[in-house]
């Protein structure tokens, strides 16, 4: 009777142990026959597979695939609670949760009567937002931009030489 206990026992703590793995691990969201749908995108910014889908900060799915179409963007296939009615004009967009956290798609529904069906794609998407790109572009773009509205103005003034001579005195003067 004692061995019968024992190993009960350690059946249920595998029991356990495997439905934890699959919870974490992102698998406990799976149902043949779902509504998949595809979202062309031009950055991903690090969306992984089974990275989750919500409506309105509830998951109804999961990212099954990403590949590259041949126009080279990104092409998520997205699998969705089959009792969905998702408008064409919805919109798919790339977020982050918090600042650094792990990327998600997140659907907005538009409001047309027709549904996408299975196997259609979403029209209307926005890629993730790059937080380097970001921060490159403020630091490069805000230098570049100062230096070319220079250069324009003593360009217009004498030709390329002028341009640089010129924006030299403007930046020493502010």
């Amino acid at each position: 009777m004692r061995d019968f206990l024992v190993g009960l026992f350690v059946l249920v703590g595998l029991g356990a142990v495997a439905y934890l793995s699959f919870s974490v691990g992102g698998l406990s969201y799976s149902g043949p026959g779902g509504l998949r749908l595809y979202a062309d995108f031009d950055q991903t910014g690090g969306l992984k597979l089974r990275a989750p889908v919500v409506i309105s900060g509830v998951k109804v799915g999961q990212v099954k695939s990403i590949t590259l179409d041949k126009n080279f963007r990104a092409r998520v296939e997205i699998d969705l609670d089959s009792r969905l009615k998702i408008p064409t004009d919805t919109t798919a967009s790339i977020v982050t949760a918090g600042i650094l956290g792990d990327r998600y798609v997140s659907l907005q529904l538009g409001g047309e009567e027709q549904d996408l069906k299975a196997g259609e794609t979403i029209s209307f998407t926005e890629s993730a937002v790059i937080l380097e790109s970001l921060i490159g572009k403020f630091i490069y773009g805000r230098g570049g931009e100062s230096g070319s509205s220079g250069g324009d103005s003593g360009a217009g003034a004498g030709g390329a030489s002028g341009g640089n001579t010129g924006g030299t005195p403007q930046k020493k003067g502010s």
